[in-house]
């Protein structure tokens, strides 16, 4: 009876279990030329995850035409042979299109597209549902989700997996599980619904900035395929064939009222945005178009003159540059050397600078250096120390003498061990008095016989050098086939120097001399100056 206190209980369940698509699936289209055209046309680049896309519709149209010849058979491998969806999770730095890619999947395949951020996550029910008997009980996100679609094969994408926290309401990533692994969401089984329901059908598609944060069982049961960032080039061709015609149409501007030439892309790109993506880069087209609109609209003009933005007309709408080439600038002096760093928005550029004084406290370090960025700083010292004969220094310099080693930003905590061979090189070349050589930036970890050893996040650090105007960038021998990853164009244009010794990093990276006298006062001073720019 509709009076009765479970009535409403009831009824939403029943509702909840005739509205979900248990038979519901939608017809994948298997045409790979179609399927091609369609991530070409939204996408640049990214031939990996286009690539992987295709042999899913292969292995989907070869395995619908020769059905008969391999027919279900109960072996051990049963669920395996017989699982229909996919896992995949898209690594890379903000802006790099990892969101995005997944509606353009889904377009490709036919299917529906479902998105559910992650991001703060911190209840296991939000995944799984409450029971029943809570007040005000629900499903879970994913069956809430599915219900949305209306299909039970979608593309479904859990956007930021790796910002997911745990606390005393239960771990997220734990109920994840059961959705990701292939052997047991044929059976998922939410809390509310306390049925299973069938998720083999389902295209996952988990996005993350890095891979670190993701508990290894659940690493495991995904296929990773890592996204860098874009080069100069490609954002430029990003920008002519996406993002301006989308800003275009976002701010109700034709196609002969606005464009840009490639010098002021460039420059935008250069002096206003410093990213591995280009999601910055669209916010400043953006900010250009909407100058543009207002124009537009205050001529009361139909017709109105097509605009065309130079590099002097970028400078006119944004401002001033908001970043600079000051690598030459700052390793002038003995004592400064560029290094390469990884973070999960890319690479980067980091500067080491490092001052004497008198005294015997021996190495002082600053600029939030973690504890094994603090012992590679250490290991530095000590191999500059037992070499310093045979680079002209005297034994008893370090009895009377402090080290101060600063990595700037101040405010940014750093940690790893790619920074030894530049920690190194900023010491000699205080201590020498010869300068770094300012196209030249470097990376590697070190070991106290100087031995340099191989570190990871190459190709961000590359592409970061490049951004920056560097030409020349020093890395472990060991890492000569990670060289492989990187476009064409900039394989050509940029130098490595390949080195497996601390001594072939000097030879490298230091000038001969500096001129006589001003070097022991230039590395003080000028490191000093350094610091205060900064900060």
């Amino acid at each position: 009876p509709m009076a009765a206190a479970e009535y409403s209980v009831i009824k939403t369940y029943l509702e909840w279990l005739i509205g979900l698509p248990w038979q519901v699936v939608t017809e994948d289209n298997l045409d790979i030329a179609r399927a091609s055209e369609v991530l070409e046309e939204d996408h640049y680049d990214l031939e990996k995850i286009k690539e992987r896309i295709l042999e899913y519709l292969a292995v989907r149209k070869l395995r619908k035409e020769r059905a008969d010849e391999f027919k279900r058979e109960e072996t051990h491998d049963y669920l395996r042979l017989e699982r229909e969806g996919a896992i995949l999770c898209f690594v890379g730095p903000p802006g790099t299109g990892k969101t995005s890619l997944g509606r353009s999947i889904a377009r490709a395949l036919g299917r529906k597209f479902v998105r559910m951020s992650l991001g703060g996550m911190r209840d296991e029910a939000e995944i799984r549902g409450h029971r029943r008997t809570y007040i005000g009980a629900m499903p879970g996100r994913v069956i809430q989700a599915l219900k949305r679609a209306g299909s039970k094969n979608p593309v479904f994408m859990l956007d930021e997996v790796d910002k997911v926290g745990n606390d005393w309401r239960g771990d997220p990533t734990s109920a994840l599980l059961e959705v990701l692994d292939p052997e047991q969401n044929r059976d998922y089984r939410d809390h509310y619904l306390d049925v299973p329901f069938d998720l083999s059908e389902v295209m996952f598609i988990t996005t993350a900035n890095q891979l670190e944060p993701i508990p290894l069982p659940l690493r495991d049961r995904m296929e990773i395929i890592q996204l860098s960032g874009y080069t100069e080039e490609e954002k430029i061709k990003i920008a002519q064939g996406y993002l301006i015609p989308r800003q275009r149409r976002e701010n109700a501007l034709r196609d002969g009222e606005v464009d840009f030439t490639v010098p002021a892309l460039q420059k935008i790109v250069r002096d206003f945005t410093r990213e591995a993506g280009v999601r910055n880069l669209e916010q400043q087209i953006g900010n250009i178009c909407r100058k543009v609109v207002t124009r537009v609209a205050r001529a009361a003009a139909d017709d109105a003159a097509l605009e065309l933005i130079e590099p002097d007309k970028v400078v006119e709408y944004l401002g001033k540059p908001r970043y600079f080439f000051e690598a030459a600038e700052r390793t002038e002096v003995p004592g400064v050397a560029t290094g390469l760093s990884w973070t999960p928005t890319g690479g980067d550029i980091i500067f080491i600078e490092a001052t004497k004084m008198k005294g015997n406290k021996g190495l002082l370090l600053t600029g939030q250096l973690g504890d094994v960025m603090k012992e590679s700083a250490q290991a530095a010292l000590s191999y500059v120390r037992s070499k310093a004969a045979a680079h002209g220094l005297s034994e008893s310099f370090f009895d009377t003498a402090d080290l101060h080693v600063h990595v700037p930003a101040g405010a940014i905590p750093k940690d790893g061990p790619s920074a030894g061979v530049t920690l190194a090189t900023a010491i000699l070349s205080l201590l020498t008095g010869r300068s770094v050589r300012a196209n030249v930036a470097m990376t590697g970890e070190i070991t106290l016989r100087g031995q340099v050893l191989p570190i990871g996040g190459l190709k961000e650090k590359i592409l970061a050098a490049r951004r920056a105007g560097l030409d020349t960038v020093i890395l472990p021998k060991r890492n000569e086939p990670d060289l492989d990853d990187l476009p064409a164009d900039v394989r050509q244009e940029m130098h490595f120097v390949l080195v497996e010794t601390l001594d072939q990093v000097f030879a490298a990276a230091l000038k001969e001399t500096d001129a006589a006298g001003a070097a022991e006062p230039a590395g003080a001073a000028g490191a000093e100056a350094a610091a205060t720019e900064g900060a």
